[in-house]
């Protein structure tokens, strides 16, 4: 079965963006003059996605907001002659049919937030899982699309990997994994490798290796039906985790892959790299470029 539906889960509670994330969530930071999230919402069009279930809580009705029609600010702007204008507002609401469910508080786990959304999605289809500030930015082959053609191939879970520096392992899950010579996906073997086993946050001298998953995922039937069973027993540690059910799927003998994909990423979550990514997008826009890189140059 192709993929037509993608999860993402928002019910978190931001607390690195603190203060700011008390009232606005932090995939509704933006990248200049666009959220987080609608790039990511972007990213899923791009890549032939047509339904997106977002899994929110408490304090995330602007989420809805920003991605409803506004028919008052679109008259409004047709009225003023900024036809343009309006028509990029009335395209936010027609990127993807979109759907919403409720992870109750506190958040327990992105684990769990695929089991709120098990109603919203088929029970014999696979769906891309995509978290909120995890950007990879691949204009003409979406990273999404990248994972979806592994997927086509290899029909089995699929995670998104990249090397990561000696001094962040701690940080990541990392992956035991060898290199898949009968990859045509994507970059091929060189960046298709099949996943043995992962450890998460492992110390640097425990990793298998510098590769770890980052947050986009193709997850299976199965692996939801994993999740269930383990919610179920209540054998996790504090908060069920995807990684769960994907550590169990490869005991009993299933299959995993894992691309590292041709793009380049930006951990939103993190302050620094969502600055990072406003000044990189910045200096990419006619509209901006030149006055950013005048203002730059005065300051040093």
């Amino acid at each position: 079965m192709s993929i037509k539906k993608a999860i993402l889960p928002v019910a978190g509670m931001g607390t690195r963006f603190l203060p700011i994330t008390k009232s606005v969530p932090k995939e509704m930071l933006p990248i200049i003059d666009k959220p987080i999230l609608h790039y990511l919402i972007e990213e899923l069009a791009d890549s032939g996605i047509e339904e997106v279930v977002m899994i929110t809580g408490r304090g995330k009705g602007c989420i809805e907001d920003y991605f409803d029609q506004n028919l008052d600010l679109e008259r409004n702007l047709t009225e003023k002659g900024k036809k343009k204008e309006a028509e990029e507002i009335a395209k936010i609401a027609s990127m993807v049919k979109l759907a919403y469910t409720r992870q109750p508080q506190p958040p327990q786990g992105n684990g769990h937030a695929i089991i709120c959304a098990e109603n919203l999605i088929g029970e014999d289809e696979p769906v891309v899982m995509l978290f909120g500030d995890d950007l990879v930015v691949n204009k003409e082959n979406p990273v999404t699309k990248q994972m979806m053609d592994l997927y086509e191939e290899k029909k089995c879970p699929i995670l998104c990997v990249e090397e990561v520096p000696e001094d962040m392992i701690s940080s990541y899950g990392i992956i035991d994994a060898e290199k898949d010579p009968s990859a045509s996906s994507g970059q091929g073997a060189k960046n298709v490798f099949q996943v043995k086993s992962m450890i998460e946050k492992p110390k640097r001298e425990e990793a298998p290796s510098n590769l770890g998953v980052i947050g986009k995922y193709i997850i299976t039937p199965e692996i939801i039906k994993i999740l269930k069973e383990l919610w179920d027993k209540k054998e996790f540690n504090k908060e069920l985790g995807i990684t769960d059910a994907l550590r169990a799927h490869l005991k009993t003998g299933g299959e995993i892959y894992a691309i590292r994909p041709d793009g380049k990423r930006y951990d939103t979550g993190d302050k620094w790299e969502l600055l990072k990514a406003n000044i990189e997008f910045a200096l990419e826009r006619d509209d901006l470029k030149d006055k950013l890189k005048e203002h730059l140059k005065k300051l040093f």
